[in-house]
């Protein structure tokens, strides 16, 4: 081969590379939209017929700025990334562990040094809706402004008040940890161009306003698909697969789609809304991690007529199966305890001690519906992520509900809890996870943030 053939073909390949690079940030860049699985025509708020979706529910229609701002930040579940273990509400401070360092969330409170008490409404709506702070710098899309930026003006504006109508609080936010070059918050800017789209909410005209309000509550206020849909390469999310499933701070956020296998199609309307506003639904699981503390910071405090449209909204999801999750969720076990998963002695020894009480052989419960395994998603997860999770940091329910789950990190070793997490999904579940005590260490490092989340 000669030196100029050689020459052409690495440009060749040079010319190749580029053009496959700019046709996968193509694909990933002009990804479909959160609400176009819908056949109907988005128009601007002020066009639509109807009530508007945006704002508080009719109950609070008449209250005050900051009490309707008090419950769009409720519902925004803002507290429960900006507060840290044992810290003041909305203060900041929470550390989030990443791949690539770690995060600490920053103080909201309207301290004038070290919170947002010199914010503007300009430069509130500026951060919310882009992602950008008074100062001019880029946030993090960790702060999830890509789903935040569909809220409307006057909304953010509510939240805002309320935030203000608090107690300031004086604390510094620790440094970041990132290692180059995802310290560079510059590099926000592309990731920002490429995937937030800085349009307000749009209700789609075909639809019922209900399915309106309940799209609003979904994609923005509450912003489910930031856990429940999976990222792309670029950690922006992939809503060719949406809702059907992501990984959040150690725990598996299950598939909400409606596919009846390994999502929600199969739930009803009531159950839904029993496990959005209680943390629970009969047959079907108790909330764990992330999601019970979304629960307890947030979903509890919302009025049932935004619960029942949040419904609506996500009964419309197309569906997507999970192809890591069982179709099939298992029966109840026998209640024989010689019954069971035969080669984990440890594990059948630690959950007869520790857990067969309030669960049962059966795992139909012993004390309350809420300690029922069978049905669970996390219990038919041959990850065990979840199971090992809740061993590790509890049930997360509210500190005066006396029979929720308590923690057993500080008391099993790793090794411990990979045997009995083993040992639940083999007796309880569709298949039997194989996690071993490197598996939990990782977790349990992971759980760090939600065992903080949990016991301010």
């Amino acid at each position: 081969m000669t030196a100029r053939t050689a020459r052409n073909t690495l440009i060749g390949v040079a010319a190749l590379v580029v053009v496959a690079g700019l046709g996968v940030a193509a694909w990933v860049g002009l990804q479909p939209g959160p609400m176009e699985f819908t056949n109907g025509k988005p128009v601007s708020l002020a066009s639509y017929p109807g009530h508007t979706p945006t704002g508080v529910p009719a109950e609070l229609a008449n209250a005050d700025l900051v009490t309707r701002g008090r419950y769009l930040t409720r519902t925004a579940d803002c507290e429960a990334c900006h507060t840290a273990q044992g810290g003041r509400p909305f203060a900041g401070g929470r550390a989030f562990s990443l791949p690539f360092g770690t995060l600490y969330a920053p103080n909201i409170t309207p301290d004038k040094e070290t919170g947002i008490g010199e914010w503007t409404d300009a430069d509130f709506l500026r951060a919310v809706h882009r992602g950008i702070a008074r100062d001019g710098t880029r946030l993090y899309p960790a702060f999830p402004y890509a789903s935040y930026t569909m809220l409307s003006d006057s909304d953010v504006l509510a939240i805002k008040a309320y935030l203000f109508s608090l107690p300031p609080v004086h604390q510094d936010t620790l440094p970041n940890t990132f290692e180059f070059p995802y310290n560079q918050r510059w590099l926000m800017l592309f990731w920002a161009m490429l995937f937030n789209s800085n349009d307000r909410f749009r209700p789609v005209d075909s639809e019922s306003p209900e399915w309106n309000r309940g799209a609003y509550l979904v994609e923005a206020l509450a912003h489910c698909g930031e856990c429940h849909t999976p990222r792309n390469m670029f950690q922006s999310l992939d809503n060719r697969l949406k809702f059907s499933g992501g990984v959040v701070q150690g725990w598996n956020a299950y598939n909400i789609t409606s596919d009846k296998g390994t999502g929600v199609g199969n739930w009803t309307p009531a159950e839904l809304a029993s496990y959005l506003s209680s943390g629970h639904a009969t047959g079907r699981g108790t909330a764990g991690g992330p999601m019970a503390e979304a629960v307890e910071l947030s979903f509890r405090y919302m009025v049932p007529s935004d619960i029942a449209a949040m419904v609506v909204y996500l009964k419309s999801i197309p569906a997507v199966k999970s192809e890591n999750i069982p179709d099939r969720l298992a029966d109840a076990a026998s209640p024989l305890h010689s019954n069971g998963a035969p080669g984990n002695p440890l594990g059948k020894r630690i959950f007869e001690g520790t857990c067969a009480s309030c669960h049962a052989w059966t795992g139909k419960g012993a004390i309350r519906a809420e300690a029922q395994l069978t049905g669970s998603r996390a219990v038919n997860d041959p990850s065990a992520m979840n199971v090992a999770q809740m061993v590790l940091t509890g049930s997360g329910r509210r500190p005066d509900d006396k029979a929720s789950m308590p923690a057993f990190g500080a008391i099993f070793t790793d090794a411990e809890v990979a045997a009995v997490s083993n040992y639940v999904t083999a007796r309880f579940g569709s298949e039997p996870s194989h996690i071993d005590a490197a598996d939990v260490a990782q977790l349990r490092q992971q759980s760090g943030a939600m065992l903080a989340a949990r016991d301010h």
